[in-house]
């Protein structure tokens, strides 16, 4: 996704075209086991009330240029109570990964990691855009070091989304919603019971207000 959203400020609207353009990991993708070019995803809006702060676009992700338009997508929105239409509004809801573009094929079957110098380049002025944001969700490892550090994410995911209290209702910190945490959600039921219908509850009322 390249094109700035309608009603973009010229500032933003420069910073999200040039970070549809960047070009920073190309050899890197290159030497990877996909050998992909570079595909930004880029979905948010200066007015967005919602931050949903994720890892990197998959492979489905990279072909679609649309976020979360996947399994692991179809598990978040049905966490957060979202229908598409209002998961999709970039008015109202930012979704900014800690890498913008896939960062491949690790020759495993599964996916390498963000690349650390996409959030180091872009993450500090694309945070600088979004100032209306009341409510972020923090999806995975990667998002909850950079956005709550090191010292509050010991432990691991499981301990961070345990103390998820210390940070609500502003922040509320997620697992990755990969199918293959599915049994991470069986051994931890208070993530459903107790974490998701506090984080609806905040989400509904930042959507509703305005």
């Amino acid at each position: 996704m390249s094109a700035a959203p309608p009603g973009s400020d010229p500032a933003a609207a420069a910073l999200i075209g040039a970070l549809a353009a960047c070009r920073l990991c190309a050899a890197d993708f290159a030497r990877s086991a996909s050998r992909h070019q570079p595909r930004p995803v880029v979905w948010f809006s200066p007015g967005a009330r919602v931050l949903i702060a994720g890892q990197a676009p998959g492979v489905r992700v990279h072909a679609s240029g649309r976020p979360f338009t996947d399994p692991s997508g179809d598990r978040l929105r049905d966490w957060l109570g979202l229908e598409p239409a209002a998961f999709y509004d970039r008015a109202r809801i930012a979704i900014v990964p800690m890498a913008f573009c896939f960062p491949g094929d690790d020759g495993k079957g599964g996916d390498l990691p963000p690349p650390r110098r996409c959030a180091e380049h872009w993450r500090a002025p694309v945070m600088a855009t979004l100032p209306a944001v009341r409510l972020t969700f923090l999806v995975g490892a990667h998002a909850q070091r950079w956005h709550l550090g090191v010292a509050a994410t010991t432990g691991g995911v499981t301990a961070t989304v345990a103390r998820w209290r210390d940070h609500a209702p502003r922040i509320f910190v997620l697992p990755h919603p990969s199918w293959r945490n599915s049994g991470w959600l069986k051994r931890n039921p208070w993530f459903a019971d107790d974490l998701l219908p506090a984080a609806r509850a905040a989400l509904d009322e930042v959507m509703a207000d305005g």
